[in-house]
């Protein structure tokens, strides 16, 4: 059975022309074999009295196996022909001991007569098939055979004829079952990359509102620190001037932000979650994993280089990367993860790894591909792999885009 299905599934894939050549070799090998066993007087030792193959018998030998190579085109009318032909032989006395061109388009016939074929079409079909055997009979017994000496070889022809009907049916179902799984995997994976497409540009919609959060009070900030500098400018010049350079800096954070990732965002709607103050730096990412400790998540954590601010969209990338990591060890593995963050010269690095169950396969969750957008809109890496029943997921965030980035912008 596994042969017959590696069969379908080869003949199923070779197309048109790998199809054209099958048949034709199938149809050669029949009539070499027909023409063979006629010439010998059949299969074994040749009976008393049958017709020594000749013209008229070559010519009938060769209608009942060649049209084989048209089966799969008009499977009806060459089942017609190569059963009439085997039965003129038969009728002549020609040592047809089985009839291999019948055989064969009577397989091809059943493939034919399923699925979409109509009832009508698929009873007249094994009509067809099921008078064979009576009329080989009577003109057998016609030319004075016994019924009763006949038998096992009638009882052999008609196992054949059924084996082969059903051969070709359950051949038929394979075939569509094939086609079927086929396009439900093709429909699959576009509704996969849909999914992924659409957390992709939710995700890009979620960072452009937390870009706004942040813009806005950026604003905020240099309003308040341009009133403090006019009011100042002459009463307190040094504070007046630390005002300024806050301004300066806020001002170039922000413009930083937004030339990294305005140009890569869709409008959104109204956020979908309660809003969150944005994180000021590093302190947020280690506020994060206690909050995730103190809710019964076993972390162990490792935290390398002086804490720091970050950059706005590096901050909201960072929180979100680390709490959506936290939050998956904690749905989807034993309840431990170990958490390691570096706080570079020019990056932020996060290395998160938790044991996961057999059924959890890495990338396949749209969280995953929310990390990644946002890694990947920060110029950043981003980066999960499964081994050994550790699920592990890095990323590392730039603080500040490369240069070829802001002159491009």
């Amino acid at each position: 059975m596994a042969g017959g299905r590696t069969l379908v599934v080869v003949v199923t894939r070779l197309g048109a022309r790998g199809r054209v050549v099958v048949d034709a070799a199938v149809a050669t090998a029949t009539t070499i074999f027909t023409v063979v066993m006629l010439d010998e007087g059949g299969l074994g030792s040749s009976e008393p009295g049958y017709h020594p193959l000749d013209g008229p018998g070559l010519l009938l030998a060769v209608l009942s196996a060649a049209p084989l190579a048209l089966a799969r085109r008009s499977p009806g009318l060459v089942w017609a022909v190569t059963s009439i032909a085997s039965l003129l032989l038969l009728a002549g006395e020609y040592g047809l001991d089985v009839p291999p061109g019948p055989l064969v388009a009577t397989y091809v016939l059943a493939e034919a007569v399923g699925g979409g074929a109509t009832p009508r079409r698929r009873l007249v079909a094994g009509g067809s098939v099921a008078v064979y055997l009576p009329v080989a009979t009577a003109l057998m017994v016609a030319d004075g055979k016994s019924v009763l000496g006949m038998s096992s070889g009638l009882f052999a022809w008609a196992a054949m004829f059924a084996l082969v009907w059903t051969a070709g049916d359950r051949s038929r179902l394979r075939r569509e079952r094939i086609a079927e799984l086929e396009v439900t995997a093709r429909l699959r994976e576009t509704d996969l990359e849909r999914q992924r497409r659409l957390a992709a540009a939710e995700e890009r919609t979620r960072i452009a509102r937390e870009l706004h959060d942040s813009a806005g009070h950026a604003i905020n900030v240099i309003l308040v620190q341009a009133g403090a500098a006019r009011l100042l400018h002459e009463k307190d010049p040094q504070r007046s001037l630390r005002a300024v350079e806050t301004i300066e800096e806020v001002a170039q954070a922000t413009i930083t932000d937004i030339d990294r990732l305005v140009r890569a965002l869709r409008h959104g709607t109204e956020p979908a979650e309660p809003a969150e103050p944005a994180p000021a730096g590093t302190a947020a990412l280690e506020e994060l994993v206690a909050r995730h400790r103190s809710g019964g998540l076993e972390v162990s954590a490792a935290f390398e280089g002086a804490p720091r601010g970050l950059p706005s969209g590096v901050a909201w990338a960072a929180y979100r990367i680390l709490q959506e990591a936290l939050t998956n060890a904690a749905r989807h593995g034993s309840g431990t993860a170990d958490v390691a963050i570096s706080y570079g010269v020019n990056a932020v690095g996060i290395l998160v790894s938790n044991p996961v169950g057999d059924d959890i396969s890495p990338g396949g969750g749209l969280g995953i591909v929310g990390m990644g957008e946002r890694a990947a809109l920060l110029d950043g890496e981003f980066e999960t792999a499964t081994v050994d029943g550790v699920f592990r997921l890095r990323a590392r965030l730039p603080y500040s885009a490369p240069a070829s980035t802001g002159a491009a912008a």
